[in-house]
């Protein structure tokens, strides 16, 4: 069997954990079920929790998944997206800086 290793996974509250994956090529994507489908990407009007300092907590909703990667204050250039916090502000933070809310 062939894995992956990655480890530098991000999960909640900005924790970091190494990851490893193993493929199981016996199971058919329908047999995956519908935790699987849930695992998307975010998609503009999804609520999402900022999970870095300095927004660290804050709640907003997605507005903006530019395309193209951005220059952010640490120099480097990432893919990122546009977020209206709760109270009217905008930022633009890198996608890895944000966690899915589910809808209830």
């Amino acid at each position: 069997h062939k894995a992956s290793i990655s480890g530098a996974t991000q999960i909640r509250a900005g924790v970091i954990r190494p990851e490893v994956v193993v493929p199981r090529p016996e199971l058919a994507p329908e047999d995956v079920g519908e935790e699987r489908m849930d695992a998307r990407g975010v998609e503009v009007g999804d609520t999402v929790r900022l999970i870095r300092a300095p927004l660290f907590g804050r709640i907003g909703r997605v507005i903006g998944l530019p395309p193209e990667p951005r220059q952010i204050p640490t120099e480097s250039v990432t893919r990122v997206l546009e977020v209206e916090l709760e109270g009217g502000e905008r930022v633009v933070v890198p996608r890895a800086n944000v966690e899915r809310m589910e809808e209830r």
